[in-house]
């Protein structure tokens, strides 16, 4: 039996003194409202009404459970408004600053249509697991390595001026030694100064003979594309930032690079969340879902 159905069918005819009436009131058909009472009434084992012709009228056992009835109606009603408020709170989430203002209008608009309300932070690596780990956001879309990751996002190289050439080779970088300019150099921004795409560079700048100066983390965005713009220096980036800053993408040709998110909560499991959001999340990020090894690959091969 539904107890505070039950309930809520007695105390709207109580307080109506008619089950058509009292029904409507609650929102039922009369017949339910009269299953609902006949069903509580065989519970409690006594009659609640003295039914007439033209009212209900309470019998002294029905006046005397009618308050606590009352009481559980109204204590439903209030945990059904904290059920909806709960899932109206915004979601406080922590994301990469690679994410393009129109991207994440986006997302936050896909998540309202989904009843979900997005309060976006946008942070560095490092600062969104210590917003996540001090429990100023919900959840936060964390740098992993692309094999532990949910969505992957290929990275390559990009220049103002086009290679000519399918893939950029670090060793094509290397200083001759009958060089005068300036040595070019590779800039790697704050959303991949993380070890598992950092290590793997710098492994490589050494083995093809680079100099540690043509491998530079910037501070900002900014500065590093203000480099690239301005000189031969190249960009560690996706082929969709390069797109969006109006620079010549290839991959890089010695290794394959890629960023890996993965999105962690500070309670409980996201899983609801990236089952609802993940497709939105991977348009944001420009990145193919599901831990795909074969997007990484598609673009990373052309």
């Amino acid at each position: 039996m539904d107890l505070v159905g039950a309930c809520r069918a007695f105390v709207s005819v109580s307080e109506h003194g008619s089950f058509t009436v009292g029904a409507a009131a609650a929102r039922m058909s009369q017949s339910v409202a009269s299953r609902r009472v006949a069903a509580l009434e065989e519970r409690f084992g006594e009659p609640l009404f003295e039914r007439t012709s033209r009212r209900a009228v309470l019998t002294p056992f029905g006046r005397d459970m009618l308050p606590t009835a009352r009481q559980l109606v109204q204590a439903a009603d209030v945990l059904l408004h904290e059920a909806e408020a709960v899932k109206r709170k915004p979601w406080r989430l922590a994301v990469p600053g690679i994410c393009t203002t129109a991207g994440l209008a986006r997302l936050v608009a896909e998540a309202r249509g989904l009843g979900v309300t997005l309060d976006l932070r946008v942070a560095a690596p490092a600062q969104r697991r210590e917003l996540l780990h001090a429990e100023q956001v919900r959840a936060a879309l964390l740098a992993v390595p692309p094999d532990d990751s949910a969505w992957r996002v290929p990275l390559g190289l990009a220049g103002a001026v086009d290679p000519g050439v399918k893939r950029v080779y670090l060793e094509t970088l290397r200083v001759g030694r009958t060089s005068s300019g300036p040595a070019r150099r590779v800039w790697i921004q704050p959303e991949d100064d993380v070890p598992h795409i950092r290590d793997p560079l710098t492994r490589l700048r050494d083995a093809v003979g680079l100099r540690p100066a043509q491998l530079v983390a910037a501070t900002d965005l900014t500065t590093a594309v203000a480099e690239v713009f301005g000189t031969p220096d190249v960009l560690l980036c996706s082929r969709a930032q390069a797109t969006e800053l109006g620079l010549n993408w290839r991959p890089v040709g010695e290794l394959a690079l890629g960023r890996g998110y993965a999105l962690a909560a500070a309670e409980g499991s996201p899983q609801h969340i990236e089952a609802r959001l993940g497709g939105a999340v991977a348009r944001c990020l420009g990145a193919g879902s599901g831990g795909s090894a074969g997007s990484a690959g598609t673009e990373s091969g052309r």
